[in-house]
């Protein structure tokens, strides 16, 4: 029993290790990871650099190939360059081991005891990213050194090694290691507990080779859940991860075990768990070099296996996808554009209710009423999703884009409101042949071209974050606020005068205050914006 709670608990441990650094490896990466990812459009051999270095970074290649499934998803990249992700993942995955394999466990207390003391000498970020990045890599290595001192008492049980003598089967070996990996949804954990396992002396090169082969099959199980509800071309990359660990599996198998076994052993002469490790890193560079000049027929085979149609597009999600929530700097980067293309999405309907105003056309009024229901669907689903990413571990500055995120959010869906507005006093000037007089309608047009250009580049500052056109939104903003008094002003005394009826009066004032708040919301984003949050 004490051996089961120490195993559980090491395992515990390691996780939770891995999980710890690799947030804090994020954190310290921040925008640089976002950078690293921009490169995905260039090519497949680029692509294949990124899925090491981000797997490295995160710790995880399921997470790797299911945030690459999410970029799918969300039609931000094709199979071709998601093939090269995939296989740097497995290449990434394997620092992990080998750093387990190293016999500093022994260590484990001092690095958590200098990275807690770092953490709480410093109020710098970077430095407590750095200190976190320590911690997780020492409680890694408790874990660790817990697995093996509770694994080493069964090297004298009859029932351990004859259990153990059983995996000299390759296919009971194959389906350990895949069992395993499914089960904790980390291969670098199973890893870990294989060496922990081969520490005790049970366990040869051969007789691990299989279970490593099984692992990396293992870890394809959490892509292809998260590939479950994406759209075709998503689920086609989860099944491009599988193929590529099934097919180096049965070139291993049939072809290049013996010989790499071989290498291992003269390679690295006594140590078992850095022979394991070592064996590792081969299977899956090895496997890269030979499959990756393939890499067309993967993709092929991938799409022959998943049919049906390419459509990529939603109907109201263009870039979000919960999956990229892996990899927070991306799933904000990717937040922010979402945001942009609603504010895109609100300019249109903003201009449709002025045609309606001025034309007084019903119909065109009833676009700006369709728009406002997407407008609504849409900032819910980014407010939603902003969120999730609110939850996950977030640097400083990430926390503070978020904080940002949320109002620009609201100020543009507040705008929508106002378009809606306007176009049901439209709809109301329609149905009682209601009309302005020609001095009133040409100040209104006046007023109407400043607010729609001032919205308009509030705008773009979400896309550009430059500081000059903030500066002229709020700049103009305080000429709409003159420009509205002053209308509020005339339109009041052309009522006393009885140059209006008063049924224009009352749509004119409503008219113009909604101009008037579309302007604020205006300058609240460009504000938002100034104070450094861009999606560039």
């Amino acid at each position: 029993m004490d051996i089961v709670i120490s195993l559980i608990g090491g395992l515990g441990l390691f996780l939770f290790g891995m999980n710890y650094m690799g947030d804090g490896l994020q954190k310290a990466a921040g925008e640089k990871m976002k950078n690293i990812l921009a490169v995905l459009t260039k090519n497949k051999f680029l692509g294949l650099l990124v899925g090491t270095l981000v797997t490295m970074v995160i710790q995880s290649s399921s997470a790797t190939t299911v945030m690459t499934v999410g970029f799918v998803n969300a039609g931000l990249m094709n199979l071709q360059q998601a093939i090269g992700i995939i296989m740097g993942a497995n290449i990434g995955t394997t620092v992990t081991g080998f750093l387990v394999s190293l016999s500093i466990d022994k260590l484990a207390p001092l690095f958590i005891g200098i990275g807690v003391f770092v953490y709480i000498a410093t109020k710098k970020k970077k430095v407590k990213d750095a200190a976190q990045i320590i911690i997780g890599f020492g409680i890694l290595f408790l874990g660790m050194d817990l697995m093996k001192n509770a694994v080493n008492p069964l090297k004298n049980s009859p029932v351990f090694i004859d259990v153990l003598s059983n995996l000299e089967n390759p296919v009971l070996g194959i389906f350990a290691g895949f069992a395993i990996t499914a089960l904790l949804q980390s291969s670098s954990a199973t890893t870990g507990l294989l060496i922990a396992v081969a520490a005790s002396g049970c366990i040869t090169i051969d007789m691990a080779f299989p279970i490593l082969f099984g692992q990396n099959i293992g870890t394809c199980v959490t892509a292809l859940l998260s590939s479950i509800g994406a759209n075709k071309v998503a689920k086609r990359a989860s099944v491009m991860h599988l193929l590529f660990n099934v097919i180096g599996t049965a070139i291993f198998l049939i072809f290049l075990a013996k010989p790499v076994s071989l290498l291992v052993v003269n390679l690295v002469k006594t140590d078992i768990k850095i022979q394991i490790a070592v064996a590792h890193i081969l299977f899956n560079i090895i496997n890269v070099v030979i499959l990756f000049p393939f890499s067309n027929l993967i993709v092929k085979a991938a799409t022959f296996l998943v049919k049906g149609d390419d459509d990529i597009i939603d109907d109201n999600i263009k870039y979000i996808d919960t999956r990229l929530l892996a990899t927070p700097s991306v799933a904000l980067a990717q937040a922010s554009r979402e945001t942009l293309r609603l504010g895109k999405i609100v300019t249109k309907q903003l201009e449709y209710s002025i045609e309606a105003l001025i034309n007084r056309d019903e119909n065109i009024a009833k676009k700006v009423f369709e728009i406002e229901r997407q407008v609504n669907l849409l900032n819910s689903t980014i407010l939603n999703y902003v969120v999730k990413v609110d939850k996950v571990s977030l640097n400083y500055e990430e926390e503070d884009k978020v904080a940002k995120l949320f109002n620009i959010l609201n100020d543009i869906e507040r705008v929508g409101d106002h378009a809606d507005n306007i176009a049901e006093l439209a709809i109301y000037m329609y149905e009682n042949n209601v009309s302005y007089s020609d001095y009133a309608r040409k100040e209104l047009e006046q007023l109407i071209r400043l607010t729609l250009d001032v919205y308009k580049n509030s705008i773009n500052v979400i896309k550009s974050a430059d500081k000059e056109i903030g500066n002229q939104v709020i700049t103009n903003d305080h000429k709409i606020d003159a420009s509205f008094k002053a209308l509020r002003k005339n339109h009041i005394q052309r009522l006393n005068d009885r140059v209006c009826e008063p049924s224009a009066g009352i749509i004119f004032l409503d008219v113009i205050n909604n101009l008037e708040r579309i302007g604020d919301h205006a300058s609240n984003i460009a504000i938002t914006m100034i104070e450094g949050f861009g999606n560039n």
